[in-house]
């Protein structure tokens, strides 16, 4: 008897500042990157990219848009993409987090190095590409 497939969703989030900054946290693992994580269990994609973003950051968002998929066909992985914008707080480092905050576009992109995270946040960032659906 073959099992159902297991899936992960996960919620992302692209944060520009008012100066038109990005956010990114650098965790132990992958480095800088923008904020995100799982959906839990009864959990909305946007609540869960909102609720990523301030656990990880110490930054309230708002959802401004949905801006698509990646999925890695591979690993299960299904990651959707949120552009959003802050509403409070400021970048701290958080339990989930070594560092956060807002970062110029030309050098927050160089920071992120982690697999194709830099590709996700430049497709959230050309609205003429949204929504799209990338598998890898």
């Amino acid at each position: 008897m073959r099992l159902p497939p297991k899936h992960i969703v996960s919620a992302a989030a692209i944060v520009l500042n008012e100066r038109g900054e990005l956010l990114l946290v650098r965790g132990p693992q992958r480095g800088w990157e923008m904020p995100g994580g799982q959906v839990e269990e009864g959990e909305s994609l946007g609540t869960a990219a909102v609720r990523e973003t301030l656990e990880e950051s110490g930054v309230e968002i708002e959802i401004v848009r949905f801006c698509g998929i990646f999925q890695n066909v591979r690993g299960s992985i299904c990651n959707t993409l949120f552009l959003g914008r802050p509403i409070g707080g400021e970048p701290v480092p958080t339990e989930e987090s070594l560092e956060s905050g807002f970062f110029p576009l030309p050098e927050a992109l160089e920071r992120v190095t982690w697999g194709n995270f830099r590709q996700r946040i430049e497709y959230c960032l050309r609205p003429s590409a949204e929504p799209f659906y990338i598998p890898f």
